[in-house]
């Protein structure tokens, strides 16, 4: 199971520092302005949603949770930049959907909005759809939509127009010998799917490029980049394998998690990515810190061939992965590795040069995968019992129990909002020998790769027999019984179904081991 954009978010927040605010002053004549205006950020629902979207070739919606933090903190900012852009030609609509309005909830399951606010770019009547990933502030908003409605790559002309490719940002440019043919078309067609993430330029003169050669043999895409080897050439332009050398290119070699915001995306990507990921924590400020960076770099280098994404991380930066990890500063220096199946393996106190023999002994299957789990209690006689990921699969799978459980976490206000729910459920359902309401804190314990965690409240339901529902029933404790009653197993049907499984054939592939 890969990690959840939920804690994707709380890794980065972790690391964030934040800039000063603007004067006050300013805050609050630019707050008084838009109070002053009427709203230009259009506000839409289930019933004129596809109308909207049909009607403006380019669209921006935010989808928010009028409860949401963050949300409350980015609508003067959208605001004022949508009163900026309705006066541009042509004007650029923003607009809304409050996602936690029963009505509009659909709209949100359809465009994957797993948290608040997301915002998404809807072009030509909603045929292209793409995550909006500019700044949240005004001016910010402003100058990223406006790239947003040109062109998806723009031509290079003069060697001033590619001053912009030296900003320290990652920029793609194809170098063709005239604007026309397959390679022409491809390169376009890869601008417009990927210009929310890349800014895009073609040439027909090499020379006008930094580090540019007339004689190179075109065509050619080359990818600059403030990293590594900073230029990278590809002259394959397949669309597939173009978007697949501009994402292996644009990732540093060895990502750092630090405070500093400009490796923020990288981390993004980097977390995002299913591959395997080999991840070293240590405190930057103290003198091994040069050669741990040294032998891990080498490492990097002499396993450069394996499928493998490579972090160094400040702990004072990194205690979110801390805490998602389930590791304690006292460990560190420590490297940890998450595979593809996210079974995880860790050498704490590790010393620099270790860390070659451990990655070595990795590579070959060596290792023994460890798992985050909370002690199994002792006592464990509330009403909704209490499970760790030690015991879940004996709890939840193995019991000959029908089991509802929640994936909670001890922030999370919805969470605290559901225990006493669930509580008045499970003591009502306490006769009911053949139910079990449990609970797991998911922030300090590995969730097992049968559950798809994104958010919590997160609620499955699952019978003897080990069939296994995400729970969409009611929030009442009413509901919650009603829901179990009707969905539970007997004993009887428990047994047919087990008997009826029994006499399938078998699995031509051997199951996954369980963590």
């Amino acid at each position: 199971m890969a990690i959840s954009k939920v804690w994707i978010s709380l890794l980065l927040a972790l690391a964030v520092v934040l800039s000063a605010p603007a004067a006050r002053a300013e805050e609050a004549a630019a707050a008084e302005e838009a109070a002053a205006a009427p709203e230009a950020v259009l506000t839409l629902h289930a019933d004129n949603f596809d109308d909207a979207i049909a009607k403006h070739p380019f669209i921006l919606v935010e989808f928010y949770a009028p409860w949401c933090g963050h949300c409350k903190s980015l609508a003067p900012e959208y605001e004022k930049a949508a009163q900026l852009l309705s006066k541009h030609d042509p004007a650029i609509v923003l607009a809304k959907v409050d996602a936690n309005d029963e009505k509009n909830k659909p709209l949100a399951g359809k465009y994957e909005v797993q948290g608040f606010p997301t915002l998404k770019i809807f072009r030509n009547g909603g045929k292209n759809i793409q995550e909006y990933k500019g700044p949240r502030e005004a001016e910010g908003i402003v100058e990223y939509l406006k790239k947003q409605v040109g062109p998806a790559s723009k031509e290079i002309k003069a060697p001033e127009d590619a001053t912009y490719l030296e900003d320290g940002k990652i920029h793609i440019v194809g170098v063709f010998t005239e604007f026309s043919g397959t390679e022409f078309t491809n390169f376009l067609e890869l601008a417009e799917k990927l210009r929310c993430d890349y800014d895009f330029g073609h040439t027909v003169h090499a020379n006008h490029l930094p580090r540019g050669d007339a004689a190179v043999e075109r065509p050619l895409v080359r990818l600059f980049k403030p990293f590594d080897e900073l230029v990278v050439d590809s002259k394959d332009f397949d669309v597939s394998a173009l978007e697949k050398f501009i994402d292996a290119s644009s990732t540093p070699k060895v990502v750092t998690f630090d405070k500093n915001p400009d490796n923020h995306p990288y981390l993004l990507k980097y977390f995002q990515s299913n591959a395997p990921k080999a991840m070293l924590f240590l405190n930057f400020s103290t003198g091994p810190f040069e050669s741990f960076k040294s032998a891990y770099y080498g490492a990097v280098e002499e396993f450069s061939g394996k499928d493998v994404k490579f972090l160094i991380g400040d702990i004072e930066a990194s205690q979110g992965a801390f805490q998602y990890f389930g590791l304690k500063e006292d460990q560190a220096p420590l490297i940890l590795i998450q595979d593809s199946d996210s079974k995880k393996f860790l050498k704490e106190q590790v010393e620099a040069g270790q860390i070659v023999a451990w990655l070595k002994d990795y590579f070959d299957g060596k290792l023994t995968p460890f798992r985050k789990s909370e002690p199994i209690p002792e006592a464990n006689n509330e009403p909704v019992k209490v499970v760790v990921a030690d015991n879940i699969h004996d709890v939840v799978f193995k019991s000959g129990k029908n089991v509802l459980i929640e994936f909670y976490a001890p922030w999370c206000g919805h969470c605290k909002k559901l225990a006493p729910i669930l509580d008045e459920a499970a003591a009502t359902l306490q006769s009911e020998e053949d139910v079990v309401i449990a609970k797991i804190d998911a922030t300090a314990n590995d969730v097992p790769g049968e559950f798809d965690v994104q958010g919590y409240p997160t609620l499955y339901f699952v019978t003897p027999s080990g069939k296994k529902v995400s729970y969409e029933g009611g929030r009442t404790a009413d509901e919650i019984v009603d829901y179990i009653k009707k969905n539970k197993e007997t004993a009887g049907q428990a047994a047919a179904a087990a008997t009826e499984k029994a006499a399938e054939p078998a699995a031509t592939e051997p199951l996954k081991d369980e963590l």
